[in-house]
This record gives structure tokens, C-alpha cells and sequence, in this order.
């Protein structure tokens, strides 16, 4: 359960941060506060949990033939996925191009792996 906690809030603080350096820039959040943001990671945490291992599976020979470049493209789209499931909820962002899903999935993804370093110890046991 801790692990849990500690990965939504990981989530959080992670696409709180790429929507705020993104908006104006092709982002355009619905509101601003941090309970939005925490039921936006809910929904961003549940769609890496179930579509991002179905769309591995049925790209994988578009990943194997691109040499692992065609994954790249995953990441963007649950990031605009989320974006458009948190948005009909309330909660969500708009997302006004593919350049700007790379970049926000980009900000998500380096940010969640420095908040992961610093709760590593929490997240084994």
C-alpha cells in the first residue's frame, strides 16, 4: 500500500511539473489545484498499468523492426491519453500537438525516475 501511496504521488508532483513548464506552449491544463492533479495521476497511474502493456505486446514488431525507436512513441500517447481521460473528468489537460506529447511525456518520465531515486528505499520493500 505504501508503495502505492508513494508511486501516485510520484505520478503527481511528475505531470504537475509538465504541465506547468508546458503551459502556454501547447498545453492547456482545466484547473490549476493539487487534488486534480492527484486524481489526474490516478488515471495516468491506471493507463501505464493496462494499455501500456497491450500496446507493447501489439508493437512489438514495429518496436523490433525500428530497433526500439517505435516505443518511444507509447509514452506520448498515454500521455495525451491522460490527458484526454482526465480532461472529460475535470481534471485533465489538453494536449495541441504530438511535439508537445514528447515533451511532456519526456518531463513526466525524467522526473518520475529522480523522485524514484530519492524514494528507492521505500519502493523495495
Amino acid at each position: 500500500m505504501k508503495k502505492l501511496i508513494i508511486r501516485w504521488f510520484i505520478y503527481a508532483v511528475a505531470l504537475y511539473a509538465a504541465v506547468a513548464l508546458l503551459n502556454g506552449r501547447g498545453i492547456t491544463p482545466q484547473s490549476d489545484d493539487w487534488v486534480s492533479f492527484i486524481w489526474l495521476a490516478l488515471v495516468f497511474g491506471l493507463i501505464n498499468a493496462i494499455i501500456k502493456p497491450i500496446m507493447i505486446i501489439l508493437g512489438a514488431p514495429v518496436i523490433i523492426l525500428t530497433l526500439g525507436l517505435g516505443a518511444l512513441l507509447i509514452n506520448p500517447f498515454l500521455f495525451y491519453l491522460a490527458g484526454l481521460i482526465g480532461k472529460n473528468f475535470g481534471v485533465g489537460f489538453t494536449v495541441e500537438s504530438f511535439w508537445t506529447a514528447i515533451l511532456g511525456s519526456l518531463i513526466v518520465g525524467v522526473i518520475s525516475i529522480i523522485l524514484e531515486g530519492f524514494f528507492k528505499d521505500d519502493l523495495k520493500k
